[in-house]
């Protein structure tokens, strides 16, 4: 989902010094979560209670009829959309029972990641991207290597041509924000234009595409209409952008920091699948996600008026210290990992399998391919919500790669 803040200025860029640690994560929430289990903040005038404990996001997450996603489109993503859409994100700002119909359609096509043709293809994007860059002196991770993965491998999920990431690369790392502002309406209009001219394609020359599948699709004995296909394509083109991105950037920039770590990948892939998981609680790309009151109930004893907004804090759930043993360490092969990075319940990350194939497949294939990584420059993103300042990635992160041939 969108990252941002509300009032205030989306980032702080600082220079990276000799002291500092790139790849050091701290918990903001840590103090808040220990004392009170909530926080808060202010979204456009919109207050925001934050549910901070594990346990607490969970059960806030699992109650749908307290705490609904099926509100005015945009408004329990933070920082709030409404003022630049319209259209409702499908799943994703639906409830149960028509959440769970909605799901029940799309979730073959989101589970084509698990194929083998599928991981091959990706396999390969992956590849190329890697060696092109062994070849440079520097590399801007994020400009160079992170968003053109996520942009080529978005193709794989729509079933589209490779050509399209080129147009996507050019969107940046977010849909929704310019350099000048957080929220930008007229970039996000880019979104939607393209998204419409696709579907008007698809319906004149219909392929194999999600778009076209989309338009094929029958929900309880009626076909989607326009505006749905729409709003599940804009949840697709939004909802793992900068997230995947921040994943990817932040892993080089540990394994940069622990090269101890990218040899235990080497000799050991078997922990792969455990490093993966790990990395996503770590850095939890995506720090929280709203929800609206039906009725005025409380929170850790805070007290939460009906059609007000509650944040599920996966950010500060997944550092909870009741749940996690050595919550602010990278464990590769932690056994025990009930993180929350990709949501909870009934709305738990439609794109979660593809988001998980794509870090799974670099981290297989970078240690193959890369000896060294070397941090050249670094200036950090750091969100804001109210009185906290959460480290969710790098502006930018030049870096040189030694390859393994030497």
């Amino acid at each position: 989902m969108l990252i941002g803040t509300g009032n205030k200025a989306l980032s702080i860029h600082l220079s990276t010094d000799i002291a500092m640690k790139d790849s050091l994560f701290q918990d903001t929430f840590e103090e808040a979560r220990k004392q009170k289990g909530i926080g808060q903040m202010n979204d456009q005038d919109d207050p925001i209670v934050m549910v901070l404990r594990h346990k607490d996001v969970r059960k806030c997450a699992f109650n749908w009829k307290g705490f609904k996603s099926e509100a005015k489109p945009g408004r329990i993503v933070v920082p709030s959309e409404v003022n630049i859409r319209d259209t409702r994100q499908i799943p994703f700002e639906i409830d149960p029972p028509n959440h769970t119909a909605y799901r029940k359609v799309l979730e073959s096509w989101f589970k084509r990641p698990l194929q083998e043709e599928y991981k091959n293809s990706l396999s390969a994007i992956i590849s190329e991207l890697l060696d092109e860059q062994l070849k440079q002196e520097a590399t801007e991770v994020i400009s160079e290597l992170s968003l053109p993965l996520q942009s080529k491998a978005l193709t794989l999920l729509l079933n589209t041509s490779m050509e399209e990431a080129e147009t996507w690369i050019s969107w940046g790392v977010h849909v929704f924000r310019s350099e000048a502002t957080a929220l930008d309406k007229d970039k996000a209009n880019i979104l939607y234009d393209y998204i419409e001219k696709e579907i008007d394609r698809a319906i004149e020359k219909p392929g194999k595409d999600l778009y076209s599948v989309l338009l094929n699709t029958e929900l309880e004995g009626r076909k989607l209409s326009r505006e749905e296909v729409k709003g599940i394509l804009v949840l697709t083109f939004a909802g793992g952008r900068d997230t995947v991105i921040n994943f990817l950037t932040n892993s080089l920039s540990y394994f940069a920091e622990k090269p101890k770590m990218l040899d235990w990948l080497r000799k050991d892939p078997s922990i792969i699948g455990k490093a993966t998981e790990e990395l996503v609680r770590y850095f939890s790309p995506l720090t929280h996600i709203g929800r609206v009151s039906t009725s005025d109930t409380a929170v850790c004893g805070h007290e939460v008026k009906s059609d007000s907004r509650i944040s599920l804090c996966w950010a500060s759930a997944n550092r909870d210290e009741t749940v996690f043993e050595n919550p602010n360490e990278v464990i590769l092969d932690r056994k025990v990992n009930p993180h929350v990075a990709f949501g909870f319940s009934h709305h738990k990350c439609l794109g979660a399998t593809h988001a998980r194939q794509i870090m799974k497949e670099f981290l297989r294939i970078l240690p193959r391919k890369v000896s060294k990584i070397e941090i050249l420059e670094a200036e950090e993103n750091i969100e804001e919500w109210g009185d906290f300042k959460r480290k969710v990635g790098f502006e930018k992160l030049n870096v040189k790669l030694y390859s393994q041939q030497g």
